[in-house]
C-alpha cells in the first residue's frame, strides 16, 4: 500500500514538474517580447490644441482625438470615485490583477454558459492600462497573460494614483473624446470640477462600450447604465443613498460641443491662425501637440467688424434686387423633414431658413426649419410665420435679367420656395433676407504692435471659407497713392507742392496710355494736399513720373504692400494686386510714426508643458525683472522695429489724410469724434471700393467686391461704399475710448498757407490752412508747377492757368480740388 502510495506520489510530482516547466517555458515564451512599461513615465499622448482670444476666452480645439491632460491631483474625487465603481471597485486593494473578482467572473461565466449571454470581464483598471498602452486589444490568451504580468509589475512599479492618471486621462468616451477632461467638455460643456453626480456616472459608464451608450441613439440603455454606476457609488459609500436617487431622476443632460470656433464671428480668424501655425510647426503639432495659444483677437471688435461688413454687404445687395429661392420642396405632407435636413448658415444665428406655405397679396405664411438633436434628427416642433408685403418688398426687383419686377409678393415667392428670414420686433413677423453675392474684406489693427484686433473675410465662413482679408488678391485703387506721396514728401517735395492736374498721355510700345481723374475734368496746377484729397489720378501720374517709378516701388515694398512691385507708372495709381492685410499694415506704419511692424494673429505659443516656444513682442526691457526696488531708473522699453519713414513724413500724410476724411471724397461719411485720417480706392469701372483709415490708437481697412470681379455700378466708390462700413466699425470700436490727437514730431513748423496755391497765406485770406513743414522747407517763394510744360507760373497768371480753378473760386466751391 505504502509502495502504491509512493508510486501515485511520484506520478503527481512529476506531473506537476512538468506542468512547472511547460508553465516555466510557455512564460518564458510570452514574455520573452514583452514589452518595456518604462515607457509610460514618458507618457505624451495626442493632447488637444487649444486657441483663446486675447481676453482668454477659448475660440477654438483642433485635435485627431480631442483629449486634455489632467495630473491626478486636479481629478476631483467624485470621479475618481465613479470610475471605480464602474471598473475596479478593489482598485486600492489589489495588487494589479483581482483575484476575488476573476473567481466571480468565472462563475458568472460557467453559470451563463450556453445561455448566449455575453462573458463578463474581470478586467482590472491596471490591466486596461496595460492592454491600451502595451498591448493590442486581440482576444487571445497570450494576451490576457501578458496583461496579468504586465499588471503586476506596473503595480510595483508606479502609485495607484498614477495608474488611475494614466487610465483617465487614457481611454476613448465616443465622440473622438479621449480622456475625462475632454469627454467633459464634449458632453457637457463643463470643467470635470463642475460635473453633477449624474454626470460623472454617465461618463464613468461610457468607457465599456461608448456606442452602446450613445446619448441620443441609446439612450435608454445610457440611462440604465448611468443609473447602474450611480447604485454601485451609493454601495461602495461614495454617494449618500439620497443623493443618489436624485441623481437617477435626472435626464442625461447631454448638449455635444460642436468642434471648431467656438466664439462667435471668430472662424475667418481662427481659420487664418489655424493654416499659420501648420505651416510653422507642422500638423501634427497642432493636432496632436497640446498647444496653448493666444491670439490678438478681441472679441468685442470682432463683432463689431462682422456686423459693419455683414450690414454693408446685404444692404447693398437687397438694393439689386431679389436672387430667387434657394431651393423648392415638397410641402404637401410634413414640410418640416425636408426643410429640416437642409444646410443653414451656422454663423448667421439671426437668419433662419424657411419655407413658404402660402402666399398673397398681403404677404407670405411660412415654416421655420425646425432644430435637430444631437443625433441629428428633425425635432418634432413646427414653428410657423409671416412675411408682410412691406417687409419683402425690396425683393420686387429681380436681380436676374430675364425676370420683371414684381408688384406684390406673390411674384417673389411661391409655396414650397426656400428662404432666409429674420425676425423682426413684432412677434411672429419675419423679413425676407437673401445671402449677398457680394462680398469684402475688413481688418483691424493696433498700429504700434501690428496685432490684428479683428477680421472679417467674408458674409459668412459657414458660405464660403475663402478669406478676403488675407487670400483675396485685389487692386487697392487710389487706397494705394498716400505711399506715392509718402515718397515724395520724404525726398524733397512739401504738402504745398503744386502740381499740374491735367491730360496726360503716355505711348509705349505703340500703346497710348490715357489716364483720367474719377468722373473726368482737371484742376489745373494744385498742391499736393489737394491732390489726395480729391484724389486727383492725374496729378498722382505726374508726381510718380517726376520721382521716377522705381522709387515708388521701393517704397511700397518697404511698406509691404507687394513684394516685388513692377515699376510701371499704372502702378502709381493702385493697379497692382494686394490684400487687405497688406494695405492696413502699411497703413500702420504711417499711423505710429514710420515704424516698422509685423502684423501678427498670434501673441503667444506654448506648448504642453507651458514653455513659450514663439512670442511676437519682440521689444526688450532689460530691467523689468528687477527682484527688489533699490532707487534704480524705471526701466525702459527698447524698441528695436526698423525705422521705414520718416515721422515727419508720417506726420504730413497723416495730416493730408485728415483732409480726405474733412474735405475730400470721404467727406461727411466718416464722423468720428476724434482727430481720424484715411484713403478711399476706386477701381476701374467700379470693381472694387476701398477705404483704410486710422486714429493713432486703430487702423483699419476695407474692400467691397465680387469675388469674380465685375463691375459694382456707377457711384460705388470707395467714399459711397466703404467708408461708410468703416465708419460703422469705427463708432462702435471708439465708443468709450479717450480722443486722442495725432503727435506732431518735434522741430516741425506748422506754417498757414493758401490751400490752392501752396504759398503763404496772407492775412485775412479765407482759404487758408495749417501746413506742416520739415526744418528748413516751408511755403514756396514763386508759384512753381511740377508736370507743367513751364516749371514757373507767376501768382498773377494762376487764374489764367487754371480757368477751373478760377470758376471754383467764383462760385466759392472747392468741387474741382
Amino acid at each position: 500500500m505504502i509502495r502504491l502510495i509512493g508510486y501515485f506520489f511520484g506520478i503527481g510530482a512529476f506531473l506537476v514538474l512538468g506542468v512547472a516547466a511547460a508553465a516555466a517555458i510557455y512564460l518564458g515564451h510570452v514574455t520573452k517580447d514583452l514589452p518595456d512599461y518604462e515607457v509610460l513615465n514618458s507618457y505624451a499622448p495626442p493632447v488637444t490644441t487649444r486657441v483663446h482670444a486675447g481676453n482668454g476666452a477659448l475660440m477654438a480645439e483642433y485635435a485627431r482625438e480631442r483629449r486634455l491632460y489632467l495630473p491626478i491631483q486636479a481629478i476631483p474625487d467624485r470621479v475618481k470615485a465613479a470610475f471605480i465603481s464602474a471598473e475596479d471597485k478593489n482598485f486600492y486593494q489589489h495588487p494589479g490583477v483581482d483575484i476575488t473578482g476573476l473567481g466571480r467572473a468565472i462563475f458568472v461565466n460557467l453559470q451563463n454558459f450556453g445561455s448566449g449571454r455575453r462573458p463578463v470581464g474581470a478586467s482590472t483598471i491596471t490591466q486596461q492600462v496595460a492592454k491600451n498602452f502595451l498591448l493590442s486589444a486581440d482576444q487571445t490568451i497570450d494576451r490576457k497573460v501578458k496583461e496579468a504580468i504586465l499588471s503586476f509589475r506596473i503595480e510595483q512599479a508606479y502609485s495607484k494614483d498614477r495608474i488611475l492618471e494614466l487610465y483617465l486621462n487614457e481611454i476613448f468616451f465616443g465622440l473622438n473624446s479621449y480622456g475625462i477632461a475632454g469627454a467633459a467638455l464634449t458632453y457637457f460643456d463643463k470643467s470635470v470640477t463642475e460635473l453633477t453626480i449624474a454626470e460623472t456616472a454617465y461618463l464613468a459608464a461610457l468607457p465599456k462600450g461608448p456606442s452602446n451608450y450613445h446619448p441620443f441613439r441609446r439612450e435608454k440603455a445610457a440611462l440604465e447604465r448611468r443609473n447602474w454606476v450611480i447604485d454601485r457609488m451609493v454601495e461602495n459609500g461614495y454617494v449618500t443613498k439620497s443623493d443618489g436617487e436624485d441623481a437617477k431622476k435626472q435626464p442625461l443632460g447631454v448638449s455635444v460641443r460642436r468642434g471648431g470656433s467656438h466664439l462667435f464671428a471668430s472662424d475667418y480668424f481662427a481659420e487664418e491662425v489655424r493654416r499659420q501655425i501648420i505651416q510653422r510647426y507642422g500638423d501634427n503639432a497642432l493636432y496632436e501637440g497640446g498647444l496653448s495659444v493666444r491670439t490678438s483677437l478681441d472679441p468685442k471688435l470682432q463683432v463689431d467688424a462682422r456686423r459693419a461688413l455683414q450690414n454693408a454687404l446685404v444692404s447693398y445687395d437687397e438694393r439689386r434686387g431679389f436672387h430667387g429661392a434657394l431651393k423648392t420642396i415638397e410641402i404637401g405632407g410634413d414640410w418640416g423633414e425636408p426643410l429640416g435636413k437642409l444646410e443653414a448658415l451656422s454663423d448667421v444665428p439671426e437668419w433662419k431658413l424657411a419655407v413658404v406655405l402660402s402666399v398673397n397679396d398681403s404677404g407670405a405664411d411660412i415654416g421655420i426649419q425646425p432644430d435637430k438633436d444631437g443625433a441629428g434628427k428633425v425635432g418634432p416642433d413646427r414653428l410657423t410665420g409671416h412675411i408682410s408685403a412691406k417687409n419683402m418688398q425690396w425683393a420686387y426687383r429681380s436681380s436676374a435679367a430675364d425676370r420683371k419686377s414684381a408688384k406684390s409678393p406673390e411674384g417673389v415667392v411661391g409655396p414650397g420656395d426656400v428662404i432666409y428670414v429674420e425676425a423682426t420686433a413684432q412677434s411672429g413677423e419675419y423679413r425676407l433676407r437673401q445671402p449677398p453675392k457680394v462680398q469684402g474684406g475688413l481688418v483691424a489693427m493696433d498700429p504700434q504692435t501690428g496685432r490684428v484686433l479683428a477680421m472679417a473675410g467674408g458674409f459668412s465662413y459657414s458660405q464660403s471659407e475663402f478669406n478676403r482679408a488675407t487670400q483675396a488678391m485685389r487692386q487697392p485703387g487710389s487706397s494705394f497713392k498716400p505711399f506715392v506721396y509718402a515718397a515724395a514728401l520724404d525726398n524733397g517735395y512739401t504738402p504745398a507742392s503744386v502740381i499740374l492736374d491735367a491730360p496726360f498721355e503716355l505711348v509705349t510700345g505703340g500703346q497710348v496710355w490715357r489716364p483720367e481723374n474719377y468722373g473726368g475734368g482737371t484742376a489745373g496746377p494744385s498742391t499736393l494736399r489737394l491732390g489726395i484729397e480729391k484724389s486727383r489720378n492725374l496729378m498722382t501720374v505726374r508726381l510718380a513720373n517726376d520721382m521716377g517709378m522705381n522709387l515708388v516701388a521701393e517704397y511700397a515694398e518697404r511698406f509691404g504692400i507687394y513684394d516685388k512691385m513692377l515699376p510701371v507708372l499704372a502702378m502709381s495709381l493702385g493697379s497692382g494686386e494686394t490684400t487687405v492685410l497688406r494695405m492696413v499694415s502699411a497703413y500702420a506704419v504711417l499711423a505710429n510714426g514710420g515704424k516698422q511692424i509685423k502684423p501678427s494673429m498670434i501673441d503667444r505659443i506654448q506648448d504642453r508643458y507651458g514653455k513659450t516656444i514663439f512670442r511676437h513682442e519682440e521689444r526688450t526691457c532689460d530691467n523689468c525683472n528687477a527682484a527688489d526696488w533699490e532707487d534704480q531708473e524705471e526701466p525702459v522699453l527698447t524698441d528695436n522695429r526698423e525705422q521705414v519713414l520718416d515721422p515727419m513724413t508720417a506726420y504730413q500724410i497723416t495730416s493730408m489724410m485728415e483732409g480726405v476724411i474733412q474735405r475730400g471724397t470721404a467727406a461727411g461719411k466718416v464722423k468720428l469724434d476724434r482727430p481720424v485720417a484715411g484713403k478711399t480706392g476706386t477701381t476701374n469701372d467700379e470693381k472694387d471700393a476701398w477705404f483704410v483709415g486710422y486714429t493713432p490708437d486703430m487702423v483699419a481697412g476695407l474692400y467691397l467686391g465680387f469675388d469674380s470681379p465685375a463691375p459694382m455700378g456707377r457711384g460705388a466708390t470707395g467714399g459711397g461704399l466703404a467708408a461708410p462700413v468703416f465708419n460703422d466699425f469705427m463708432q462702435a470700436a471708439m465708443q468709450g475710448t479717450r480722443p486722442v490727437k495725432f503727435v506732431v514730431p518735434e522741430g516741425m513748423s506748422l506754417i498757414p498757407v493758401n490751400r490752392r496755391t501752396g504759398m503763404a497765406a496772407a492775412d485775412g485770406d479765407p482759404d487758408t490752412i495749417i501746413e506742416a513743414f520739415k526744418p528748413g522747407t516751408g511755403p514756396a517763394d514763386t508759384f512753381s508747377v511740377i508736370g507743367g510744360a513751364d516749371q514757373y507760373i507767376p501768382p498773377e497768371d494762376i487764374l489764367k492757368a487754371s480757368p477751373q480753378a478760377n470758376d471754383a473760386i467764383n462760385r466759392g466751391s472747392s468741387g474741382l480740388f
